[in-house]
């Protein structure tokens, strides 16, 4: 048995067997580029050369303007001598199926042609009338002359004057001449060059030269100008067949189609009348391929419907005019600015043409929506905020959010409820049944004099999802949302938009997000103004807006998130919409909270002062004498039917009935009465805390006893 000897120890020398031995050749000197190869290398490198590529492309460019800028001046000049330009529009509009169009243009080439026969047959005797003509104003001439000199002669006495002005007309026609002859020949030198330059204008204007030899900001389409041929080539690439083959029939006569391209506000506006065959809501499927022929982003191009068949309304923005802020609201900027409830329209911000939106809220209920974090509270508030500079109008507002995006109406709202709670949602429904109760007081109120007038009442529920959602079921067994008839928050809603409008009792909401759960069908078709934010999909534009405002152009959904915030689609009889149109873009205000504050301060000072409800007191008996005493505040008087009014806001159902009697009698009861100052009953202060130290005395002294 043999055994492998492992040996510990490194072997000193090296083993001299399979030994490879690497030899180091220097590098073979390089071998110098012929001339030919660095002359080409050279060539092409000046060839491909940016500047190199400019400048041809200049050359062509501007060498093309001139050639097609004749073929653009030879082509005018032929329509103007034939009927070529007539014939196009007959073959456009048989392409588009408008006979009465085509026999419109037949009938005007006809009195084309009858009006060039008639000028080709007196040009058969135009050269003996032009003989007449010419031997009979040279013999006025002479004979005028003539006369004049005999004049002249007889005033010098001078018989040499009767030809004096003969000649200083022979000069004066031998000096034209020699003024024509010094400049016959520069003028035959230069006249070439001032034609070509006429004609580099014309095709520079028409922009009239290959895509690749344009400049850069051309090819790229970054601030194109829109033009009849961009417009027509963008319907023509939709890829509708029938509107493809009928542009092509038309042949250079697409642009038939098309009314006049008019500025509007940061773009510009065209309509464009469909041939026969072609839906128009074809191409309102089509809108972010036509904004990309167009060389726009689809934010930057809407599509409506209006009233005329066949017939889409086109706005196409300047490029990136959208993404560009619009300015501080009125309401920021003018201190001195008031509000009119029933006359006055809000500042609430600009349509897409660029003017004003300003927004009538009188006997219109109110829903905005959109998606989360888009706008909405601000659109909202700052309706509100204008509205309460108008000094009749109360408020009564929920804001279920609870953050303080409602907090500066602390003072101007008799209510005023904060949080997101099932309780703060429970007062908010309750709040909204006591608007419905005002609402029937006020109803009877006007069975009996027709004649009487009420102060607006506006109840605001912002985040009214919450309110739809809420799972809370009452002691009578009524849930407190959902959409059912015995459902309290619904159908409170529902009973104000039924009526309220009649007296002055308005229902505004802002929901995110619409679904059928949290924005019933019948609540949110009862708002007589509808406006949405930036949403999902096109079914929530229906439920935002209606059938009606999406099925004419209005797309919510197509707003960027994040990015068009504050833009809002709105549907409303109170905002001036274009004539054919059901809707109407707006990019509203945005209004900080502190310029809010501010607004709301001025809109304080305007007011007598108001106590704000912050908790809605739901107990049966109430110390009527302390509730006067918190309605009048800090004020040192108030008149009777504000202090009325404001027990009201306070608790309907306690003092619904209560009148200036009632209240007299209340005051007496302890010692006080109401007092006439300037004229009109009033309840000051002061009386109404003797009133109540009266009270006191007497409860002490009884209990004493």
């Amino acid at each position: 048995m043999s055994e492998n000897v492992v040996h510990l120890h490194k072997a000193t020398d090296p083993p001299t067997d399979n030994v490879t031995t690497l030899t180091v050749v220097p590098d073979e000197p390089a071998r110098p580029v012929p001339l030919w190869v660095r002359s080409g290398r050279a060539v092409k490198a000046v060839a491909t050369h940016e500047s190199t590529r400019a400048a041809a492309r200049a050359a062509a460019r501007h060498g093309l303007y001139t050639l097609n800028g004749g073929r653009i001046v030879a082509r005018r000049a032929w329509d103007g001598r034939t009927g070529s330009r007539y014939e196009r529009m007959i073959r456009a509009a048989e392409a588009a199926g408008n006979l009465e169009a085509a026999e419109e243009w037949e009938e005007r080439l006809q009195r084309f042609r009858a009006a060039r026969h008639h000028r080709r047959m007196d040009l058969l005797h135009s050269p003996v009338d032009a003989a007449k003509g010419v031997a009979v104003g040279a013999g006025m001439s002479v004979g005028v002359l003539v006369a004049l000199g005999v004049v002249m002669a007889i005033n010098t006495g001078q018989v040499s004057d009767v030809v004096t002005p003969l000649s200083a007309t022979i000069d004066f026609i031998a000096l034209l001449i020699r003024i024509v002859q010094v400049v016959w020949g520069p003028l035959l030198t230069i006249g070439p060059f001032l034609a070509l330059l006429a004609l580099w204008s014309v095709g520079r204007k028409q922009q009239a030269a290959p895509a690749w030899a344009l400049p850069a900001n051309a090819r790229s389409g970054e601030g194109e100008p829109i033009t009849p041929s961009i417009v027509v080539k963008a319907l023509r690439d939709l890829g509708i067949s029938p509107l493809k083959t009928a542009i092509k029939e038309m042949g250079d006569a697409g642009a038939s189609m098309l009314g006049p391209i008019r500025i509007a506000g940061c773009g510009v506006e065209v309509d464009v009348t469909l041939p026969s065959g072609v839906a128009t809501d074809e191409v309102q499927k089509r809108r972010r391929k036509l904004a990309e022929n167009l060389t726009r982003h689809e934010h930057e191009v809407f599509i409506t419907i209006p009233q005329a068949a066949r017939t889409v309304r086109l706005w196409i923005a300047d490029s990136g005019a959208l993404d560009e802020p619009i300015g501080p609201s009125p309401l920021v900027t003018d201190e001195t600015m008031t509000a009119n409830y029933k006359t006055g329209k809000a500042p609430w911000g600009q349509d897409l043409r660029g003017d004003a939106a300003e927004l009538s809220v009188y006997q219109r209920h109110l829903l905005v929506t959109g998606l989360s974090n888009q706008g909405k509270t601000a659109a909202l508030r700052a309706l509100a905020l204008w509205l309460a500079l108008d000094r009749t109008v109360q408020f009564w507002i929920a804001d279920l959010k609870g953050i303080g995006d409602w907090a500066m109406f602390d003072g101007i709202a008799q209510v005023l409820i904060e949080g997101p709670s099932d309780d703060h949602v429970i007062q908010a429904t309750e709040m909204v049944e006591d608007a419905v109760e005002e609402m029937n007081r006020r109803i009877e109120a006007r069975r009996q004099d027709p004649t009487v007038v009420f102060e607006p009442l506006i109840v605001v529920v912002d985040e009214a999802q919450l309110a739809f959602m809420c799972p809370v079921v009452g002691e009578d067994r009524r849930p407190y949302g959902g959409a059912k008839a015995t459902s309290r928050y619904f159908m409170a809603v529902r009973k104000l938009h039924n009526q309220g409008r009649a007296v002055d009792v308005l229902m505004w909401q802002g929901t995110q997000d619409p679904t059928d759960q949290n924005l019933p069908k019948l609540v949110r078709e009862g708002a007589h103004t509808r406006a949405s934010l930036v949403l999902g999909t096109e079914s929530q534009a229906r439920m935002a807006l209606g059938d009606k405002a999406v099925d004419g152009g209005a797309a919510p959904q197509l707003l960027r998130q994040g990015l068009d915030k504050g833009t809002l689609v709105v549907a409303s009889d109170g905002i001036a919409i274009p004539a054919g149109q059901a809707s109407i873009t707006v990019r509203t205000h945005f209004i900080d909270d502190e310029p809010a504050a501010e607004i709301a301060e001025r809109a304080k000072m305007l007011r007598d002062g108001a106590t704000t409800l912050r908790v809605i007191d739901r107990t049966e008996e109430r110390d009527a004498l302390a509730d006067v005493a918190a309605v009048i505040g800090d004020a040192a008087r108030l008149r009777t039917d504000e202090v009325l009014k404001r027990l009201h806001a306070l608790d309907t159902a306690v003092y619904r009935e209560w009148n200036n009697g009632r209240l007299k009698r209340l005051l007496e009861e302890h010692g006080e009465e109401p007092k006439k100052s300037h004229g009109v009953m009033v309840v000051r202060r002061d009386d109404v805390a003797r009133a109540l130290a009266n009270r006191d005395a007497d409860g002490s002294a009884s209990a004493s006893q």
